[in-house]
């Protein structure tokens, strides 16, 4: 009886020894497996943010074109609006210096004039003023 009782523990230190390896390799695996999926995470989100940014940067050069387009309208309307007042201006100054040679002490008119230059003045300022502002 001697005979078995020293095989067995042989046999049970080998049966030890398998289960403490196998314990080692499946937690190495888990191990193994957590740290991919960690990776994976990192790696999607990583490329999750990229794309992400690039739609914005698509998005902010089409705002941009359409702010720059919407820019050089309203100042092309400006300038043409600044012309029309400059050459109303222009209009009523030589008016005012027909009315001033022309003009005796009874008549009033050159006083409507200036009065109109003056608001045709003050309008061609606020003009510009919106045209320095979009600038």
């Amino acid at each position: 009886m001697q005979p078995l009782a020293e095989s067995t523990p042989v046999h049970s230190r080998t049966a030890s020894a398998r289960s403490r390896s196998s314990v080692k390799w499946f937690l190495l695996f888990w191990i193994l497996m957590i740290g991919l999926g960690f990776y994976a995470v990192y790696s999607y989100t990583n490329h999750l943010k990229e794309q992400v940014l690039n739609e914005l940067s698509t998005q902010s050069q089409q705002q941009l074109t359409v702010l720059k387009t919407d820019y050089e309208s309203r100042i092309g309307v400006l300038s043409q609006q600044v012309k029309e007042l400059q050459s109303t201006v222009d209009t009523f100054n030589e008016l005012l210096t027909f009315t001033k040679d022309n003009a005796s002490n009874k008549t009033d008119n050159s006083n409507k004039l200036y009065t109109q230059l003056n608001e045709v003045r003050k309008q061609l300022a606020a003009l510009q003023k919106e045209m320095d502002l979009l600038k």
